[in-house]
Parts: C-alpha cells; sequence; structure tokens
C-alpha cells in the first residue's frame, strides 16, 4: 500500500493502475477529497449503520438510475461488479473488445456517499486526469447545485498519455441520489469530443431518471 492512504484508497489506487480502460478515471474519483482528517472523511463517507437500517425498513426499496443507452450500439455488458460500497458496470458494442474498444460507456454507484457540492467532484476529476496525463483537460459544460439531486456534466479530453500515445476523452454526467453518487459517462478514442458527440451524450445523459424498486 502507498505510505499515506487508507486501505479503501489502497484498493482503488491498485484498481487504477491495472485497469487498462478509460473506467480508470471514474475509480479514482472515489476518492473525493476533503480538507479535514481521515476521521472526517469517513464521517463524510459513511452513514451510521443504524440510520442505514432504518431507511431499509422504513422505505424498502432500492434507487438506481435508469440510463436509455442507445440501442444503435448493440451494447454488451464487459465488466459488471457489484459489492457492498459500489457497482461498476461497462459495457462495450458488441463487435469490440477492451484491447479495441472505439467507444465504451460507463456507470459506477458509490453506495453510501452524499456530497454537497459538485466541485468535490471537479477537483477530485482534474486531479486524477492529470496525474494520468499532464495533457489531460477537464472542461464543465453544465451543473446544478441548487436542486435535490446536483449534478454535473463535463468533459475530460486527452491527447495522449505518457506511455500510450492513443488519444481518449470522456463526457461525464454525475449525479447524487438519495445515499448513492452516481457517475456515468461515454468514452471515445479520440483526443476532442466534437459538438454533435456532446449533444447527443447530454440529452441520454440528462434524460436518465432516478427510480425505486421494492
Amino acid at each position: 500500500m502507498i505510505k499515506g492512504t487508507s486501505e479503501a484508497e489502497g484498493i482503488l489506487i491498485f484498481l487504477f493502475q491495472n485497469n487498462q480502460l478509460a473506467i480508470r478515471v471514474a475509480l479514482s474519483a472515489y476518492i473525493i477529497k476533503y480538507d479535514n482528517s481521515y476521521k472526517e472523511f469517513m464521517k463524510q463517507f459513511i452513514f451510521p449503520t443504524i440510520f442505514i437500517l432504518f431507511t431499509i425498513s422504513a422505505f424498502s426499496q432500492t434507487e438506481h438510475l435508469k440510463i436509455a443507452w442507445p440501442e444503435e450500439y448493440k451494447w454488451k455488458v464487459y465488466l459488471n461488479q457489484d459489492n457492498d460500497t459500489t457497482h461498476l458496470t461497462q459495457i462495450l458494442p458488441e463487435k469490440e473488445d477492451f484491447k479495441t474498444w472505439t467507444i465504451s460507456g460507463s456507470t459506477m454507484s458509490v453506495k453510501y456517499l452524499k456530497i454537497t457540492s459538485t466541485h468535490q467532484v471537479v477537483q477530485s476529476m482534474t486531479e486524477s486526469s492529470l496525474s494520468e496525463s499532464p495533457k489531460a483537460k477537464l472542461t464543465v459544460l453544465e451543473k446544478n447545485d441548487s436542486t435535490k439531486n446536483i449534478w454535473i456534466l463535463f468533459k475530460i479530453e486527452t491527447p495522449d498519455f505518457p506511455n500510450d500515445p492513443i488519444p481518449e476523452s470522456q463526457l461525464y454526467y454525475v449525479i447524487q441520489g438519495e445515499q448513492t453518487l452516481y457517475m456515468n459517462f461515454i468514452a471515445l478514442r479520440e483526443a476532442i469530443l466534437s459538438n454533435d458527440f456532446i449533444e447527443k451524450w447530454t440529452k441520454v445523459f440528462k434524460s436518465s431518471k432516478l427510480v425505486y424498486q421494492k
């Protein structure tokens, strides 16, 4: 484990360094930066067990973010991992694989995490992307910090990486649920995202809905 990191951070850093796909950036964003100590960090990330049990028993519903991924790509699930803290899914077009993909979609649900400002996401993602490549550029496109479920739409464009000449760019949509932070993005192996691409996927992401199932 890297000196000065928590166990959770160490696990995420390991995944970050060993994943060859764009999801490495989303995983690193799980480590949202706080100005206080690690104790305060844990208080912000983990709700008291009694409160969680009360919420589950009181409402008996599971929250999900429903996204209508365009069917034209004939998506297949490449990665689907779920545990007590996160649910990570990655999809690719049916004829592509993790080595040759040209477009990929990813969703990550960070359970029991509630942020108070989208700036926390921007700060963490900026640091993460720059650690991957000094040429990475994050641009905020839209955000709303005044609504109940705060959300932000931004892009990260990277022309190349220190050990990889292949460019990669992502359009992110992050929204806060009741007790879960939903991080979603569509990635291209391109240095710049076109306006048409951004417009198309902005409609897809902003049309998503938080749904509740018993």
